[in-house]
């Protein structure tokens, strides 16, 4: 992917993190949109639309910009009982939320889109991943609310920090429930007539 322009529309550092790693330096261009549901509307939904509109508010700031500039933006929900877990909005809420996945299973939803800047071709997807919790004590959860982690993550958690210790499995993409399910990026690019990585 190194041979591509990558704007990724994102403020995720977790997204960053995983282009870094792949050897992916972002032109990171994050868009400010609401992230609310829409009534009626599914996770999977609501995980592409989000996406998609992130992307396109971005993507309209490049086009024409030839054919080695590719936008990239993502949304992620977690689900569980049916409902999307958002980012925490205090301590209580991240607190609720964790007392909620323990020792249950819950599925990630990561909606991603990509455009090319030259022709506007685009391609999108949502990946889901399944995870399942240890049955956490109170005294664990108000431990980890305490360390502030979950406090600007969906669901309350980062599975690649100290929220490891809360997960008994992952079922699926690892990446996905990071924020961006890195194995589907080269089938994509290739979609959008770019060779792969």
């Amino acid at each position: 992917m190194s041979q591509y322009r990558i704007v990724l529309a994102s403020a995720s550092p977790r997204r960053l993190e995983l282009l870094r790693q792949m050897g992916v330096e972002p032109d990171v261009r994050p868009a400010s949109l609401s992230e609310e549901s829409l009534t009626g509307e599914t996770p999977w939904a609501q995980a592409l639309r989000l996406a998609e509109a992130k992307g396109r508010a971005v993507a309209d700031r490049f086009a024409g910009d030839g054919p080695s500039t590719v936008v990239l933006a993502a949304d992620t929900v977690v689900v569980v009982d049916g409902i999307c877990l958002g980012k925490p909005a205090s301590e209580e809420q991240a607190r609720a939320m964790l007392r909620r996945l323990s020792g249950r299973t819950h599925e990630v939803l990561t909606g991603v889109w990509l455009r090319r800047t030259d022709d506007g071709r685009s391609a999108s997807l949502v990946e889901t991943s399944r995870v399942r919790f240890h049955s956490c004590s109170e005294s664990v959860v108000r431990w980890y609310v305490a360390t502030g982690e979950p406090m600007d993550k969906a669901g309350a958690y980062a599975v690649q920090g100290l929220g490891a210790v809360l997960v008994a499995e992952v079922v699926g993409s690892w990446t996905n429930v990071v924020g961006l399910p890195m194995e589907k990026l080269a089938p994509m690019l290739n979609r959008i007539g770019l060779a792969q990585l």
